[in-house]
């Protein structure tokens, strides 16, 4: 297992030396390498089992540093970042040729983000490198929110993780680019539509499935736990499987079931967004056959969290 703990300045040192290190955000916990290293950019991929054409984000300080990786920073990307970072926001930026075609998967825009999180700021401003960091977790299964986590699964493959609590919100970022400077999602996050839309006006959403992805996140089949996961309305459901061989996902109400978790008691979409994945994470290692989950309000951060629900369910 990894070591687990708070010095950045060891996290630091593995970094420089081209080894992976578990990384806190806002959002989940990342699995972080050089990004300007082709070397630890390919222990990324090697130690999460991720297929190459699924890009990956990169991770800065500032505004300040991100111009250095990318060719231009539209007026209204300058807008939302100012407003939004450090924050969940991913923005796909044309970049440039600094950033490692393996980083973006051949393609010739990059997401890039500050994230929001006290330990790993201090981290990249001390570095002289951006940092390349996916979810800390095997390609394909549930995100990991916090340190524990990051062990159960990559505990054997990673250097170190920094330990920066919990996190606050619990879904990866929106990831927003532009086409023909028309503001896009290409993947909803903890960063909800309307807000964006206050500072950026109308977007498009295109967070669809493909094979062959523009932004991380977009594959119809992802964020899912071991456990099949059927989606619809809870009452109906438990008609048609057998009580003591399912768990229950529920947003708000309490069905007193032996394998249940309730995201929000309170009926808050934030709390929601927060417990998602460890809710998943538990379901899965309780002695039920499927989990039965429900969708929850679609609006502001509901509608990141039915996104990875329909694909945690998708088969």
């Amino acid at each position: 297992m990894a070591e687990i703990g708070k010095d950045i300045q060891k996290a630091k040192h593995l970094l420089e030396q081209g080894e992976l290190v578990a990384i806190p955000t806002e959002t989940v916990y990342g699995l972080a390498g050089n990004a300007l290293n082709n070397h630890a950019v390919v222990g990324i991929f090697q130690a999460k089992a991720r297929p190459h054409f699924d890009p990956l984000i990169v991770h800065v300080p500032s505004v300040a540093a991100a111009r250095q990786y990318v060719e231009n920073f539209p007026p209204q990307a300058v807008q939302l970042a100012e407003k939004f970072w450090p924050g969940p926001l991913t923005l796909l930026l044309k970049r440039k040729t600094i950033i490692p075609d393996l980083v973006t998967s051949g393609l010739d825009t990059v997401g890039i983000r500050c994230p929001n999180h006290a330990l790993t700021h201090e981290l990249l401003k001390s570095l002289a490198f951006p940092l390349a960091a996916p979810s800390a977790n095997p390609f394909g299964y549930v995100s990991p929110t916090t340190p524990q986590h990051v062990n159960e699964q990559l505990g054997d493959r990673i250097a170190y993780i920094l330990d920066g609590g919990p996190c606050e919100v619990g879904i990866e970022s929106t990831i927003l680019g532009f086409e023909h400077n028309a503001p896009v999602i290409y993947r909803m996050g903890g960063l909800g539509i309307e807000a964006l839309e206050r500072i950026a006006g109308k977007v498009t959403v295109q967070a669809h499935s493909t094979s062959n992805p523009k932004a991380p996140g977009q594959l119809k089949s992802h964020y899912a736990p071991g456990k099949r996961v059927i989606l619809g309305d809870i009452d109906e459901l438990l008609q048609q499987h057998a009580s003591h061989a399912t768990g229950l996902l529920t947003f708000q109400k309490n069905y007193h079931h032996p394998h249940q978790v309730v995201l929000s008691p309170d009926g808050s979409l934030e709390e929601a967004a927060r417990n998602l994945f460890a809710a998943l994470r538990t379901l899965d290692k309780m002695p039920v056959d499927v989990i039965l989950a429900e969708l929850v309000l679609d609006t502001g951060l509901g509608k990141a969290i039915n996104d990875r629900l329909r694909r945690a369910a998708a088969e």
